[in-house]
C-alpha cells in the first residue's frame, strides 16, 4: 500500500508518531476510495492516543495552523491540496433516546468496529515498523469486490445505536452502485421507528446525496422496499401503486418517477432540477379520477403539485427560497412543452410559455424529455421529433420577439402619466391588455407600438390623453 501513501503529508505523520511513541493509522473513506479508483482529498487519521495533541504537533512541523473542535474530540489542517482530521482511537456505546455516543478511549480495534461499514473500516498503518500496511479486519476489500454494503457488527445494533446509518447505507448503494447485505436490509426494517430520533436536516443530507448519485433510482427503491421511504417523505410513497377499474388501469407514478428521475440525471447534476423530477407528479395521487367511458385522469395535478411543493421543502427543511420557487415553477409548466409538442405550435403559445418560464425554459425542456418514458419507440422518436420542433420555435419566437424574463414596454407610471390618472383599476386592465396583445402577437414587443395600443385602448374606456410620456 506503499504507493498510496506519496503525499508529503504521510512521512510527516509517520515521524511525528515514531517521536511520539503512538500508533497513526490512515482510515476509513480515504482508503476505500483507493481501491475504488476514485481520487480524495480528505484524509482522516485515527492516534492510538491524543488526536489533537498529534494534529497540534503534525500542523506545528508542516507550519500550518490547526483547527480544533474539543467537542468532538477532533483537529483538523489543509496542507497543499488536501484536508487532514485527526482523531483518537475510540470506542462507543449509545442510550436509547439519541444517536450522539458515550465516547471513550479505545484500541484500532474498538475505532475500526464503530465504524459504519466494513468498506469504511479499512485502515493503513503509518507507523515506520510496519509503514503502509493494510487493516481490514472485517472483509471490508472482499466487500468490494462483491459490490456488498455490510457492517462490522450486528447490523441491528449498528442500525439501532446510529439509525442514521440505515440512510447512509442506502447512500453508498446508490453512489456506488453496491447491494446492501440481505442482513443489513432485514435490520433496517426492523429499526425503522429510530429514524424519528435523527434530525430533519441530517436525513435529508443523505436524501440530497442519494438524488446527486448517478442512479437515484437505486437508493429510492431501497428506501421505499425497506419502509423507510414511507416515514421520511410519505407524499413520494404515496405515488406507488396502480388502480384498475373496468379493465383500466395508470401506470405507476412511483416508479415513473423513479425512470424521469434517472433520465434527467443523464443530462443534468443540478440538484434541484432532480428535486423537480421528483415532484413533477406528486399530486397525481390527489387528482386521481376514474371517468366511465375514458379511463383515469390527473386533471390539474400541475397546478395541485406546484402548490404542495412550499410545504414539502418546509417538512424536509429544504431551503424555502429562489430553489423552491424554481422547483415549484417547474412542477407547474412541466405538461406545457409536451402539449406543445402533439399539436400544431402556434406563436401564442410558444410567447405564452416563454414568458412563464423566463430563464427557466431549458430546464423546463430538460424535465420534459426526461418525462416521457414510453416504452414504445414509436412514441418515443415522436415525441422526440416533435420537442425538437418545440425547441426550434421557442428559439425563432424568442430571437423575434425577445419574450423571455419580459418586462412591459409601457408600464403603469407610464399610464398613470399618459392619461393623467391615479392607480387603480383602469391602469390594471390597460397593463393586462398590453400584454396579451403581445403575447397573442396583435402589436410587437416594442415601446412605439405598445404607446399606441395603450392610447386605442384607453379612449375604448373613456381615458384621454392629457401629457406625453418620454
Amino acid at each position: 500500500m506503499k504507493q498510496y501513501l506519496q503525499h508529503p503529508v504521510f512521512p510527516v505523520i509517520s515521524g511525528i508518531a515514531a517521536a511520539q511513541n503512538v500508533q497513526a493509522y490512515a482510515i476509513g473513506g480515504y482508503v476505500r476510495d483507493i481501491f475504488l479508483n476514485r481520487p480524495s482529498k480528505d484524509i482522516d487519521v485515527v492516534v492510538l492516543g491524543n488526536g489533537i495533541a498529534f494534529a497540534e504537533a503534525v500542523a506545528a512541523k508542516l507550519n500550518v495552523k490547526v483547527s480544533v473542535f474539543k467537542n468532538f474530540g477532533t483537529a483538523m489542517l489543509r496542507y497543499q491540496d488536501i484536508e487532514v482530521e485527526f482523531v483518537g482511537a475510540r470506542k462507543e456505546s449509545y442510550r436509547s433516546e439519541s444517536r450522539k455516543p458515550i465516547v471513550e478511549n479505545g484500541t484500532l480495534d474498538d475505532d475500526q468496529k464503530r465504524r459504519d461499514f466494513t468498506i469504511n473500516a479499512l485502515a493503513i498503518t503509518l507507523n515506520e515498523d510496519n509503514y503502509g500496511v493494510l487493516v481490514d479486519p472485517f472483509g471490508g476489500i472482499a466487500d468490494m469486490e462483491q459490490k456488498l454494503i455490510r457492517t462490522p457488527l450486528n447490523p441491528v445494533e449498528t442500525f439501532s445505536d446510529d439509525p442514521l446509518r440505515m440512510m447512509r447505507a442506502i447512500r453508498f448503494a446508490s453512489q456506488l452502485n453496491f447491494r446492501i447485505d440481505d442482513e443489513a436490509v432485514a435490520a433496517i426494517k426492523s429499526n425503522l421507528h429510530r429514524i424519528k430520533i435523527v434530525s430533519q436536516e441530517r436525513i435529508t443530507d443523505e436524501l440530497n446525496k442519494i438524488i446527486l448519485s448517478p442512479k437515484p433510482s437505486i437508493g429510492f427503491n431501497y428506501l421505499f422496499d425497506t419502509g423507510l421511504l414511507h416515514i421520511i417523505f410519505p407524499q413520494m410513497a404515496g405515488l406507488y401503486g396502480v388502480e384498475i377499474i373496468n379493465g383500466k388501469g395508470h401506470k405507476d407514478n412511483f416508479y415513473h418517477t423513479l425512470q424521469v428521475l434517472d433520465n434527467i440525471c443523464e443530462t443534468t447534476d443540478d440538484l434541484w432540477l432532480r428535486w423537480a423530477a421528483i415532484l413533477h407528479d406528486i399530486a397525481k395521487p390527489a387528482t386521481k379520477r376514474f371517468e366511465p367511458g375514458h379511463g383515469w385522469t390527473f386533471h390539474g395535478h400541475e397546478d395541485k403539485g406546484s402548490r404542495m411543493v412550499p410545504k414539502i421543502f418546509a417538512q424536509l427543511k429544504l431551503p424555502l427560497n429562489e430553489k423552491m420557487k424554481f422547483v415549484a415553477k417547474l412542477v407547474q409548466l412541466h405538461l406545457r412543452p409536451i402539449v406543445l409538442s402533439q399539436s400544431i405550435v402556434t406563436d401564442s403559445a410558444v410567447r405564452r410559455l416563454l414568458f412563464e418560464a423566463g430563464e427557466d425554459i431549458e430546464a423546463l425542456m430538460l424535465l420534459c424529455k426526461a418525462d416521457v418514458t414510453t416504452k414504445n419507440e414509436y412514441k418515443v422518436k415522436k415525441y422526440r421529433n416533435n420537442f425538437e420542433l418545440v425547441l426550434q420555435k421557442l428559439k425563432d419566437v424568442e430571437e423575434r420577439d425577445n419574450i423571455r424574463n419580459w418586462q412591459p414596454p409601457v408600464t403603469g407610471l407610464d399610464i398613470m402619466q399618459l392619461f393623467g390618472i391615479k392607480e387603480g383599476r383602469e391602469v390594471g386592465i390597460i397593463k393586462n391588455k398590453i400584454r396579451e396583445a403581445i403575447l397573442e402577437g396583435d402589436i410587437p414587443n416594442n415601446r412605439e407600438a405598445a404607446l399606441a395600443f395603450t392610447i386605442e385602448k384607453g379612449a375604448e374606456i373613456g381615458l384621454k390623453v392629457v401629457a406625453s410620456t418620454n
